[in-house]
């Protein structure tokens, strides 16, 4: 019988943290998650979910202002932020109870409380400022699974006041929508909460230091969003930066300079939303105590099977600085959990995460997962492209959602998918497909010759294939 508390005890309850606790349950081993706050972690409570929710309110807004294409016209539009905010608290609340259940079910004991380490075997839990309620205690485990995640990161000048400079979680909860509202960085964050709150009337100015909107995507996609965006009066200000931030009598402004000219201009707005990325919560969790490496950001490092330099201590998620997005951090979990069980696990290299699959919920959507048609031929590739645009799809054309297109890069002597690069209506939603083809090394030519059903989205990836076999049939 073991000496310890607990086979596993996994700290911080994310998409990482609690997919990894189920599935050590499901392996038989005797597990605990210890989390601060809430079941979900950031991603179900500030993150993924309710900003879904947001944004699905804003294609819906967004319809309704175009209704006339659909043959319906009516008159005094009622526009009520606050019943969105309270739909997207309500689900938030719905799904936090759904990852109570599945503790339960699993048997898996949810310690409330924020946990540090005290040795590598041992969690030393304290009351939060959420858990004011927990129970102080002591937790061991033969082995730990650290998900404790990242936070918002600010920027020298742009310190995060939760008043006039917020972040995320406060763009989530605003009592009223802004007049006008400047966003700084153009990631997923930036670019989702400047359709979201530009749909429900703020002027927006969204500026980022780098060429493009989304810096890490292919640049026709990038291309593609920034010609939407001016299009529905987003302003779109690149190659820029933030200079210096002041709070004035009724709001903020904001000194922002171009850095191909090193012209200034002075933006005012009654918020500022800092989303330049996140920082580990590493610096809370005692690792130091435990003897775990970190790099010099803070991320916790790991090994293919998630392992850190401590044999018996795993990392997932966030904190590892791999991919910030909570389907990587879910399937990390699960490689923790199978490795910790010693059953037959598919682990994730280093080099594996490039071609895990991307998502940015703006619109038009933005999804990808390899390498731009740059990076391939840097590698040394000599690359196959194949794009289809959404415009001749009949699905797309029903929907009236006909902007963006299907782009895939391939290997040109074996076939194998090395990018794929999606913009336009719930492309999210089609990534998969392609996600699949890369991991199982099917080719373009396969998926060309792949019956896809009529009509619908799905076609666009047969034909950006088939294009790419230099024979697409609907262009």
């Amino acid at each position: 019988m073991s000496s310890y508390d607990y086979d596993v005890v996994v700290l911080g309850s994310g998409p990482g943290g609690y997919v990894a606790a189920i599935r050590a349950a499901q392996l038989g081993l005797k597990t605990a998650i210890v989390e601060r706050e809430s079941l979900g972690g950031v991603c179900l409570n500030w993150g993924c979910i309710p900003t879904k929710a947001l944004i699905h309110n804003a294609e819906v807004l967004e319809t309704l202002h175009n209704a006339k294409t659909f043959g319906f016209t009516f008159e005094n539009l009622t526009v009520d932020w606050g019943a969105a905010v309270k739909r997207s608290r309500d689900i938030v609340g719905r799904q936090t109870k759904g990852v109570a259940f599945l503790m339960k079910k699993n048997k898996i004991d949810v310690i409330e409380g924020h946990g540090t380490f005290t040795d590598p075997h041992t969690l030393d839990v304290q009351p939060s400022e959420y858990t004011p309620n927990a129970k102080a205690r002591t937790v061991s485990a033969a082995n730990i699974i650290v998900a404790v995640g990242a936070r918002a990161r600010g920027l020298p000048g742009l310190e995060l006041d939760g008043d006039r400079i917020i972040q995320y979680r406060d763009a989530l909860v605003l009592e009223d929508v802004p007049k006008k509202m400047v966003v700084v960085g153009s990631g997923a964050i930036g670019v989702e909460f400047s359709y979201v709150y530009g749909s429900y009337g703020t002027e927006i100015t969204l500026v980022e230091m780098l060429d493009q909107l989304l810096p890490l995507e292919d640049p026709e996609v990038a291309a593609e969003v920034t010609k939407e965006y001016k299009k529905s009066g987003i302003k779109v200000m690149t190659g820029t930066r933030t200079e210096k931030v002041e709070r004035t009598e009724n709001g903020i402004k904001v000194t922002v300079k171009n850095l191909k000219n090193d012209e200034t201009t002075t933006l005012e707005a009654d918020k500022v939303l800092v989303a330049t990325g996140v920082q580990p919560n590493t610096d809370k969790a005692g690792l130091d105590k435990a003897g775990v490496a970190m790099d010099k950001r803070g991320m916790v490092e790991i090994d293919a099977n998630m392992r850190t330099n401590v044999p018996h201590i795993y990392s997932i998620g966030d904190c590892t600085g791999k991919l910030a997005l909570a389907h990587i951090a879910s399937a990390q979990g699960i490689v923790a959990a199978e490795t910790i069980a010693g059953v037959e696990t598919v682990p994730i290299p280093s080099d594996r995460y490039i071609m895990l699959p991307r998502c940015t919920f703006c619109n038009p959507q933005v999804a990808s997962l390899g390498l731009t048609e740059a990076q391939a031929k840097e590698k040394g590739y000599e690359i196959k492209v194949g794009k289809f645009p959404f415009m001749p799809n009949g699905k797309a054309q029903a929907l009236d959602a006909k902007v963006g297109f299907v782009k895939i890069i391939a290997d040109a002597k074996y076939g194998e998918i090395l990018g794929a690069h999606l913009v336009g209506p719930t492309v999210t939603e089609l990534l998969p497909e392609l996600s699949l083809a890369q991991f199982m090394e099917i080719t373009p030519a396969e998926i060309a010759r792949t019956v896809h059903s009529h009509p619908t989205l799905s076609e666009v990836l047969m034909e950006a294939a088939h294009a790419l076999e230099g024979h697409a049939i609907h262009m």
